[in-house]
């Protein structure tokens, strides 16, 4: 059975990194998606799910079962704690993980690099910025290859700030802020080295190890991180 792209309202932004100019952000899927295309695509008695400790990690196993054979085919992997709720937050994200390798959502890898420029969403405190706005799909489209080809990001406000590869500004002159292709570059040459060894990693590496991981981490230092 084909697993489906995910939908615009099924796709969240978080988030991902803040400067001075601007921020970053990523999306991401959540658990109840992740039930929600199993049930629709394998039925509710096609799946199933367990978790396991394996030295001090917690791995989960999402199965589906493949009636051509009447075997059940396993996907694992593992997750990592939150900064809330330990358990609850290696439970959830494993599972999210798992799913990602059944195929749910591994478009989201190929998403361009968003980068937002502050209208009013902007708060310093003693030079230390955050972020006031939320933000949400409201388009995506894909190309055959199921990669990412139409993406349009809203704020909280319904106001358009990013349409794909370009963030939308319409406030602040380009003269003051710069351009986007000089914001795009000189932003993902800050945030595309590995902070463990310090070698240049692609922006999916670096969705896939900031979600995973806290930190912009290469594939070999996430591996070592995993240990």
């Amino acid at each position: 059975m084909n697993i489906r792209t995910l939908k615009a309202d099924e796709i969240e932004c978080r988030v991902q990194s803040v400067k001075e100019n601007g921020f970053s952000l990523l999306l991401y899927k959540d658990a109840r998606v992740d039930m929600a295309i199993l049930d629709e695509v394998f039925g509710i008695y096609g799946w199933k799910r367990k978790h396991e400790v394996i030295g001090d990690r917690l791995y989960c196993t999402v199965s589906i079962y493949d009636k051509d054979t009447n075997q059940w085919i396993d996907k694992q992997d593992v997750g990592t704690e939150s900064y809330t709720e330990k358990e609850k937050g290696q439970a959830s994200d494993s599972f999210k993980r798992a799913c990602f390798n059944v195929g749910i959502g591994r478009e989201l890898y190929t998403a361009p690099f968003i980068w937002i420029t502050p209208i009013d969403d902007m708060k310093d405190y003693k030079g230390k910025f955050s972020v006031s706005s939320s933000f949400k799909v409201k388009e995506i489209g894909y190309n055959d290859n199921r990669e990412i080809n139409q993406l349009v990001i809203i704020d909280n406000k319904g106001r358009e700030r990013f349409r794909l590869g370009k963030s939308i500004n319409t406030t602040i002159p380009t003269t003051t802020a710069n351009t986007q292709s000089n914001h795009s570059a000189a932003t993902t040459e800050d945030s595309m080295k590995c902070t463990g060894c310090g070698v240049d990693i692609n922006q999916a590496v670096s969705a896939y190890s900031i979600k995973n991981f806290g930190k912009e981490l290469c594939r070999d230092c996430q591996s070592k991180e995993r240990k």
